[in-house]
C-alpha cells in the first residue's frame, strides 16, 4: 500500500516552533481570533493559527506558518481530522489565504518585516499585516507598531498609515488601529469590532434593557 506524502516539517519542529510564543503574542492571537470570528460570523471562511503553508510538493520545503491566516470562501468540514496537518497550495481547492498576520518577537521581528512580505506575496496572499505588541517594541521607533503590505501579482507594496496611525484593510473591510499590546479592528462607522464574548454580552444587555423598558420584572423570569 502506497504511503501518503508527508512534509518533513509536519512531523518535526521548525525554528519558530522551538522558540514558542511570548505572552504578548499568544494574548494578541487569542484576542484577534475571537474578533475575526465575530467579524466574519455570517461569511463562509476558515480562520486558523499557526498552520503550515506549503507551496510545492517537496518533502523538505520550509513552511510559512502565520500567527493568523484568514481564508475567505473556504469551508473545512472537519478541521480535527488527523490528516489535516497543513495547508498544501498545490492540492485542489487549497487557495492561499487572503490575509495573514504575524506578531513580532525578539527573534522574528527582522524576518517579519524584511523577508516575509515578499514570501507571502509569492504565495498569493492579498494582505500581509505585521504588528509588534511588545513593550517596548522590538521594531525601531520610527516604524511604529503596525505595518501592512498589499500584494498584487506577486509584489508586496507597503500601505501608508493615516494621521491617526490607522491603515485601511480592503480584505477585512475595517481599519487596523495600533493600541499598545493590541491591534484593534475598527469598523467603518467608528465602532471597535468586538470579540465574540463582548458581542454576546452587549446583545444580552440590550435585551434586558428592552424588557425593562416594557416594564417586565427581570427578577420574576
Amino acid at each position: 500500500m502506497k504511503q501518503p506524502f508527508v512534509h518533513y516539517y509536519d512531523l518535526h519542529p521548525t525554528k519558530e516552533d522551538l522558540m514558542g510564543e511570548s505572552v504578548a503574542q499568544s494574548t494578541l492571537i487569542h484576542y484577534l481570533l475571537s474578533v475575526l470570528t465575530y467579524l466574519f460570523r455570517n461569511t463562509t471562511c476558515f480562520i486558523v493559527s499557526n498552520l503550515n503553508l506549503y507551496q510545492r510538493r517537496r518533502r523538505y520545503e520550509y513552511p510559512l506558518a502565520p500567527d493568523i491566516a484568514l481564508f475567505k470562501g473556504v469551508t473545512i468540514p472537519n478541521p480535527a481530522a488527523r490528516e489535516f496537518r497543513s495547508w498544501r497550495l498545490y492540492e485542489p481547492n487549497r487557495p492561499p489565504p487572503q490575509v495573514v498576520f504575524e506578531f513580532s518577537s525578539e527573534e522574528t521581528w527582522k524576518t517579519d518585516i524584511e523577508e516575509k512580505p515578499a514570501r507571502y506575496a509569492a504565495l498569493g496572499v492579498q494582505e500581509y499585516i505585521a504588528y509588534d505588541p511588545n513593550d517596548p517594541p522590538y521594531w525601531p521607533a520610527a516604524l511604529g507598531r503596525l505595518r501592512v503590505w498589499r500584494c498584487t501579482e506577486g509584489d508586496a507594496i507597503e500601505a501608508d498609515a493615516d494621521s491617526q496611525g490607522r491603515i485601511w484593510s480592503d480584505e477585512l473591510g475595517c481599519w487596523l488601529m495600533p493600541d499598545g499590546a493590541f491591534l484593534r479592528l475598527v469598523l467603518p462607522d467608528g465602532r471597535m469590532a468586538p470579540t465574540e464574548a463582548e458581542a454576546e454580552r452587549a446583545a444580552r444587555e440590550a435585551a434586558w434593557a428592552k424588557l425593562r423598558e416594557l416594564g417586565i420584572d427581570l427578577q420574576s423570569l
